[in-house]
Parts: structure tokens; sequence; C-alpha cells
């Protein structure tokens, strides 16, 4: 099995130069005004890059997994996202990930493995994790990078139906 560090890392190197090479038209194209643009995704994957580097860091230093969630599409509206050029929020992104990639390679085998009874992930994780059963920050840090992976196939989707 791969380490959670070494999977994020796939992930972002797999797509750097391939979201570099993406024009200002089609990262802001929308099908329509009630979904996101591909700038907006970024958006989003950045926010939860920002929250989630909180949680990671926090998750390290208890015994729980009990973080506070945040209203996603509200966030995404405030920072206007869609105002911002791609290439500045792409830059961003990456910077962020490959930041924790590194905090997932400092976290400990033992605090990142240990069985965590007292969670929230059943909430806020991607995938779900029911609260009666117990789980562990590894299991969060890979939840983590499947979220990344969703969305950034959203965004292969949006920038092929926006070139068609």
């Amino acid at each position: 099995m791969k380490s959670p560090e070494k999977e994020l890392l796939s992930v972002i190197r797999e797509v750097e130069q391939t979201l570099a090479r993406v024009s200002e038209e089609s990262a802001s194209w929308k099908s329509d005004p009630n979904t996101w643009s591909a700038k907006e995704i970024i958006g989003h994957l950045i926010d939860s890059a920002s929250i989630n580097h909180g949680r990671f860091v926090r998750g390290q230093l208890s015994d729980n997994l009990v973080f506070e969630g945040y209203q996603q599409d509200d966030w995404v509206s405030t920072q206007c996202y869609q105002e911002r050029s791609f290439a500045e929020l792409i830059s961003l992104w990456l910077k962020l990930n490959y930041h924790l990639s590194h905090v997932f390679a400092r976290t400990p085998i033992s605090v990142r493995q240990a069985q965590r009874s007292q969670h929230n992930l059943h909430e806020i994780a991607w995938h779900l994790v029911p609260p009666d059963e117990s789980t562990t920050l590894e299991y969060f840090m890979f939840d983590y990078v499947e979220h990344v992976k969703h969305h950034l196939a959203q965004i292969h989707q949006r920038l092929s139906t926006a070139a068609k």
C-alpha cells in the first residue's frame, strides 16, 4: 500500500503540467450558473487543503479526530475564485499540497495509525466513517487524497466539455 504522502505527490505531479496549460477562458467556463468552474473547483481544493492542514496537525496532537466543518459553497463564493487568475490559483493549490505531503510524511506511523474511537468523520470525511467505528488519521489522509482526485476528475470533465 502506498503512503498518503506518496499518493498525494503522485496525484499533484500528474496534473501539474496539464493544469498549467489550461486557458483562462476554459478555466472560467461554467455549464450553468449553479455549477463551479474549474477555477472554483481549484478554489474549493485550496479551501480544503487549508482547512485540512489544520486538521492533520491537530489530529497529531489529540487522541480524537473531531474537527469543525465548514460551508464549502459559501467559502467559494465569498472568496470570488472566479475573478482570480487560474495560474495563481494552481500555484497556491500546488504549494499547499506539497506542504501537506510534507506534513503527512513527518507524521509518525504510530500517530498516523492509532485507532481513534472519538471522531466526526461521519460528518466531514469524503468517504464517511460510521460514528460507532474507530478510524485513524491515516485513513483521513488517504480520504483527503481521494477527495482531491474526485475534484480533479471534475475539472477534467469541465474542461473537456468547455472545449466542445
